[in-house]
């Protein structure tokens, strides 16, 4: 099997690492990728976001198979392109993708198909903002309809922060969703979907604020960790039931069947189960958690799941061991971030038993040093017997890696390992 991967992160060098061990894929391609996948698979450098030029490209390397893996992507219509030329994809049609595009779409789908979720207050005015501010009261959770990346939602206790941010989105011509405030832990889940069979994989925990003790700003993830030794008994049989299934059966009845990953990210609260947000692909970091236990071949379940035939395989299997992923940001992420730094030590890092580094911001300068492009660098992934032996194995390996000016957090799955 041929896949080309559409992304250029560590979830996309995740998804390619996996791709990479399954015995039944041949050759592996990525748009636009990174340096990292670029050890294991072809890079091209065409727009990802151009659905012409990605079928194309699909086209030209004889892909069996293409896995699209950021959001942006998926909303602009790539997974549309790639099927009209007769190739399979997995990955939302634009039109289903708008559960990740819109969230305002998202509560109605749920609304529509009773799935549990936070009573939510759609804005398109000061007015309207102001207003809903004051129903939900403190903590006020204010969202941008639209995508951010993982970072277009504030919750705050400040009323002058929660409507500053709205009103800069309103003031872009944005639209602003306003919750309320949901208690207890979150999980993430991800359900591969086929259009009308849901398999789901194994949850995760993600560390969305960027300093420990969850300080600072939300970022797209700083860590995440597998599996989760607190969550009730039950819990994804009931998420399934309740959330994934009848989501993916009312977009199939308004003609929009949902193919790909259905990321359901879900508060535990004290009134009971609820949806925080869904994604239309996979979550990042927690894919690198996830993906990293897996021990079913990847690819042909993605395969399946593109043409529809998930209710033909067997049951996924999965490795016994934890596993804990902590992310290395450059200088000034979340906002002001610095580029060109060089990183030292990522294979000295991988020479940890059970740890290995993904991807994502990173580059190769004139001189073919690798550096640092982008917000989140790199994915330090460690797998072990326990959850405490996965940190241990994720900050050893960390511990080998430079990088001026760079941050990551110090207490992902801490609190689990210890209650573990």
């Amino acid at each position: 099997m041929k896949v080309l991967i559409v992304g250029s992160g560590a979830r996309e060098h995740a998804l390619a690492r996996s791709l990479h061990l399954d015995p039944d894929v041949e050759e592996l391609h990525a748009v636009p990728g990174n340096p990292g996948l670029g050890q294991l698979a072809t890079l091209h450098s065409q727009d990802p976001n151009d659905g012409v030029a990605i079928a194309a490209l699909a086209v030209n390397v004889r892909a069996d198979l293409v896995v699209v893996g950021p959001e942006a992507p998926l909303v602009a219509g790539v997974a549309d392109a790639v099927r009209e030329v007769g190739i399979p994809c997995f990955g939302p049609t634009a039109q289903a993708a708008m559960l990740e595009g819109s969230k305002a779409f998202a509560k109605e789908i749920m609304a529509a198909a009773g799935v549990p979720t936070a009573e939510p207050r759609v804005c398109r005015t000061r007015e309207e903002l102001a207003a809903a501010l004051g129903e939900f009261g403190a903590p006020y959770v204010v969202k941008d309809d639209g995508l951010a990346a993982g970072k277009g939602v504030v919750v705050t206790y400040d009323l002058t922060e929660a409507t500053a941010h709205g009103a800069a989105i309103l003031d872009l011509g944005g639209v602003i969703v306003v919750e309320e405030f949901l208690d207890g832990p979150e999980v993430s889940l991800f359900c591969l979907c086929d259009g009308t069979t849901v398999v789901p994989l194994q949850p995760a925990q993600d560390f969305k604020r960027a300093y420990d003790g969850d300080a600072g700003l939300n970022t797209g993830g700083m860590g995440a960790y597998s599996p989760l030794p607190w969550a009730p008994a039950g819990l994804v049989d009931e998420v399934v039931r309740t959330v994934a299934q009848p989501t993916v059966d009312e977009m199939a009845s308004r003609g929009t069947p949902f193919q790909g990953v259905l990321y359901c990210g879900l508060a535990l609260t004290s009134k009971g189960m609820r949806v925080v947000e869904f994604n239309a692909r996979f979550g990042d970091p927690e894919t690198q958690s996830v993906l990293a236990r897996l021990a079913t071949p990847l690819g042909g379940v993605l395969l399946a799941a593109a043409e529809g035939r998930l209710a033909d395989l067997p049951p996924l299997e999965w490795r016994d061991d934890a596993a804990v992923t902590v992310v290395l940001a450059a200088h000034g992420y979340p906002e002001n971030v610095r580029g060109g730094d060089p990183i030292m030590g990522t294979d000295a890092a991988e020479e940890v038993s059970g740890a290995h580094v993904l991807h994502a911001g990173t580059a190769r300068d004139d001189e073919g040093q690798l550096v640092a492009a982008g917000g989140r660098v790199l994915s330090v992934v460690g797998t072990g017997a326990t959850l405490a032996d996965a940190r241990a194995t994720a900050y050893e390996a960390l511990d080998r890696i430079g990088l001026p000016g760079s941050h990551h957090r110090n207490d992902i799955a801490l609190a689990a390992a210890a209650d573990a």
